[in-house]
């Protein structure tokens, strides 16, 4: 079986945007239908009685995987869930500041502007450079932002605009050292990262086990460090507050917010398992192959375009941006940053790949990503369509 075969992904469409959502192989599915099947035939006993203790195993297991303490991890739906139970948590008071980056995840910015609103609290933006030149221009750029007063720095590890890896464990030290803490929003790392928690030591880490671990979709995980713990919540309050006061830990509060679908997080240890196998050499061999891929791929797109790659290869993962020449089309209305180009190039190539708009100039990046499923014909058939699309469009002004 080719290793495409093993995920249900459309043959139809050239799929390269693995990092937006990731993308599930059968054999997770089928153990989670399994699971869910198991739930509806006797929901009070899968809740009750079975799903505590499969939780803690579940949790014990991506600890491993992420090189964190199970005590200090807990399970979240998505980052975003993540990024909101840290800065709703926390007592921010007038005058107190936040630092965030240009680069940083849209929606996770939003949790900071939502609670800064309502607090009376000020967000100061770090502008990391693009074209970036070397890891060192974004820690310096991070803590020339900060200002008297600055409580929290949400810093991703990997940005999602431009896919580009941060040296995150310096970063969270450097702020450590001037007296602030960071939340890392690291909803590419795991998987696409050789992670240790531990060692990074970031007052919050949350990531994402549905994209690079290939999980189902709503699986996260949110690490918070031993000393801030006690003031942690989820963002959704339920039955578990009350243990907690009661003397239970935090993991009773997060492990349940209410009737949802737990299976997602049940079915991590299979998907780091199934990946594991299909490689020979595992893990490690799975992350070289896929960022050598990426890479390749970017090079390639370069070359097509005209343009120079925008940052060294060292701060690459397995997602890529990529410059695109400025566009006169009006910008985009929906959240998810659907934009015109993006559309034409699945309608009429069935190539899926996402156009980002950037607050600068160019205006627009075009973010690949790569896994074991893809080759290197799918991005020279990027660069095609491309280079018609982009020979269709009118200039913007100069």
């Amino acid at each position: 079986m080719s290793l495409r075969a093993r995920w249900t992904l459309d043959p139809t469409v050239t799929f390269l945007n693995h990092g937006s959502f990731g993308a599930c192989p059968r054999v997770v599915l089928d153990a989670q239908a399994a699971l869910r099947a198991e739930l509806e035939r006797e929901p009070i006993r899968f809740f009750v009685h079975a799903l505590p203790e499969r939780i803690e195993a579940a949790r014990a297991r991506i600890a491993a995987f992420v090189g964190a303490d199970p005590e200090d991890l807990v399970l979240v739906r998505n980052a975003t869930s993540g990024v909101n139970a840290v800065v709703r948590s926390l007592d921010i008071q007038p005058g107190d500041r936040l630092l965030t980056t240009d680069h940083a995840y849209n929606a996770c910015r939003n949790a900071l502007e939502y609670v800064a609103e309502r607090r009376g609290a000020a967000i100061d933006v770090a502008p990391i450079p693009w074209p970036i030149r070397a890891p060192e221009e974004a820690t310096e750029a991070i803590l020339a932002a900060l200002r008297p007063g600055t409580r929290l720095a949400l810093i991703d590890h990997i940005t999602s605009p431009t896919g580009i890896v941060l040296p995150i464990a310096e970063i969270v030290a450097a702020l450590a050292e001037r007296g602030v803490d960071t939340l890392v929003d690291g909803a590419h790392a795991p998987g696409m990262l050789d992670l240790d928690l531990a060692a990074i030591g970031a007052a919050y880490y949350t990531g994402n086990l549905h994209k690079w671990v290939c999980a189902p979709k709503g699986a996260a995980l949110l690490h918070i460090r031993r000393d801030r713990q006690r003031a942690l919540h989820p963002a959704v309050i339920s039955h578990g507050y009350s243990l907690r006061h009661g003397g239970r830990s935090l993991h009773d509060e997060f492990a349940w917010t209410g009737t949802d679908d737990p299976t997602p997080w049940l079915c991590v240890a299979t998907a780091i398992d199934a990946l594991e196998a299909m490689v020979p050499g595992g893990w490690p061999e799975l992350r070289r192959r896929c960022r050598e891929l990426v890479l390749a791929g970017r090079d390639l797109l370069a070359e097509a375009l005209g343009v120079a790659a925008p940052a060294p290869a060292s701060m690459i993962g397995t997602l890529a941006a990529l410059d695109l020449p400025p566009s006169v089309a009006p910008p985009p209305t929906s959240p998810l940053y659907v934009e015109r180009l993006h559309c034409e190039l699945f309608d009429r190539f069935r190539i899926e790949v996402p156009i980002i708009p950037w607050p600068r100039h160019p205006s627009r990046l075009v973010r690949i990503s790569a896994f074991l499923y893809n080759e290197l014909a799918e991005y020279e058939r990027l660069a095609a369509a491309l280079r018609e699309l982009l020979a269709e469009e009118p200039r913007a002004a100069s």
